[in-house]
Order: structure tokens, then sequence, then C-alpha cells
């Protein structure tokens, strides 16, 4: 079992911030594209080799975000068309989110057994989850996964904003 931490900070120009073990220790990085359309996130290794990318679909009448781990393509995030709540669906082989993903407290299952757990933390000047990890092997596809769903609400965040401009 390993428990790690993405805290980011509230103003960051390009987006960037460190995923932490409970030493402190950083694990992976992730980079926002600045000024890039369509918008895209790396996320790097310690050792700052490229584990994923998240991009946003740039033509498309719905958001869909599609997320790369080691090269293939492992997630799709795409909203449902729904009037009164934005709605999400999570498309991964073998992995299933069960939980409230949207507050970001929720377990990541693959075959119906628990293979890690998010949590966000509410009491921190931006926001920082807490990330425990049951299958080490999978690490990498979970923080992909949880970067994504945190994309997927700013970006939702955004456009909700701009709307009521």
């Amino acid at each position: 079992m390993k428990k790690l931490f993405i805290k980011q900070k509230v103003f960051s120009i390009g987006e960037k911030f460190t995923v932490m073990d409970e030493q402190q220790n950083p694990r992976y990085y992730v980079e926002g594209s600045f000024m890039k359309i369509p918008k895209s996130f790396t996320i790097l290794d310690e050792g700052h080799r490229e584990i994923g990318e998240i991009t946003k679909k740039f033509f498309s009448l719905l958001p869909k975000f599609f997320v790369e781990v080691h090269g293939k393509e492992a997630i799709v995030l795409e909203k449902e068309l729904t009037f009164f709540k934005a709605r999400y669906s999570i498309q991964a082989e073998g992995i299933d989110v069960q939980g409230n993903w949207w507050d970001m407290d929720f377990t990541v299952q693959r075959q119906g057994r628990p293979i890690a757990e998010i949590h966000k933390r509410w009491i921190s000047w931006g926001d920082t989850y807490e990330i425990t990890i049951y299958e080490e092997d999978l690490e990498d596809l979970i923080i992909c996964l949880v970067i994504a769903i945190d994309r997927v609400k700013a970006d939702d965040n955004a456009a909700a904003s701009s709307a009521s401009s």
C-alpha cells in the first residue's frame, strides 16, 4: 500500500504541480500546456520521463478527455447530455470508479476489488487529494485518472463561470 498526495497551488501560471509521497518527496510532476489548443497535461515520473498525457478533444459537441498512459489510450472521460446537473462517464478497460468522484471522494476498483481510494482534504489552501494505492503496479494509471478527473472538473468550472459572466 502506498499513499500519495496531490497539492495544487490556487494561483499557478501554466498549471504545474507535484505529486508527493508521505515523506514529501516528489514522485510525479504535472505540467499543463500554456497557450496551446487543445489544452493538454503531461504527467512525468520522478526521473522526468513522460508516463501520461491528458488531452481535451477540441471539436466535440460535449467535452471529452483522452488519457494516455505509457503511450496507449487508457481512459476516456466524456460529458453526458443532461438538463440539470453535469454528469460524466468514465471508460477505462478493467477498472470502475465508485463513489462521488465529482467531489473527489471515490474508490477505484478492478474486477470488484478496490485498487485505490481518493479523498479530497477540505482544510487546505488550494486542492489537496490523498491517494491510497493498493495495487502499486497500477500506480501510473491511478495518478493519471485522478489528474484527469481534476482537469475535467476545472474545465467544467471554468465553462460555468464564463457562461455566467
